[in-house]
């Protein structure tokens, strides 16, 4: 009989260690689950603002547009060779190279589909108020504060780029430049993803 009771009682101790461990990966499960589900709607919750900013503003005409893009690729080659001499981690300062290369790309791509444009347009690059007073404050800072700023700055920029470009391509007035604009816009989105990626 004492043995039957302890056969008994191990049985059912093996079930409730069993079930703590089946509690604990359901449980991991579910925590990792929630966290994919949280980056998820990050994500969703990024792009549907990009979209807000899309359909809240009227769509440039060629001249403003070649402009505005002119000044964002400016605006982003002076903050990524700020950032090549104030940042302080490699993940930033390679970002920056990027930005350096990819931006003088963008801006080539302009000039070229905006002298295609019948009359020509020639871009405005000249940076806004705002844009300088974003690099003085950004040239006042160094190593990890300048990290952290230069990041968050990148993440509205290509917010507001990204809007432009997929507003633009889609109801532009300019041909050259829509199509232009169309190309740019998954890159602008590569550049986002890559900055909040950095941000986190």
């Amino acid at each position: 009989m004492k043995k039957l009771i302890l056969i008994a009682s191990a049985g059912v101790l093996a079930l409730s260690v069993g079930g703590c461990k089946k509690t604990e990966q359901t449980a991991d499960a579910a925590a990792n689950s929630a966290s994919e589900t949280a980056e998820a709607a990050g994500a969703m919750a990024s792009n549907a603002m990009v979209d807000v900013k899309q359909a809240l503003s009227a769509t440039p005409t060629g001249q403003e547009f070649a402009n505005i893009a002119g000044k964002s690729d400016a605006f982003e080659i002076a903050a990524a060779k700020l950032a090549l001499k104030n940042g302080s981690s490699k993940q930033v300062k390679d970002f920056a190279d990027e930005m350096i290369t990819a931006h003088s790309e963008s801006t080539s791509k302009i000039k070229a589909a905006a002298a295609e444009a019948s009359p020509a347009i020639t871009p405005d690059p000249t940076l806004t108020d705002d844009q300088n007073a974003k690099l003085a404050d950004l040239g006042k800072k160094s190593g990890a504060d300048f990290d952290e700023a230069y990041i968050d700055d990148q993440v509205d920029a290509h917010q507001d780029a990204l809007a432009l470009m997929r507003d633009y391509a889609e109801h532009g007035d300019t041909p050259s430049l829509k199509t232009a604009a169309a190309a740019i816009a998954p890159i602008v989105q590569k550049h986002l993803d890559h900055a909040k990626s950095l941000d986190k």
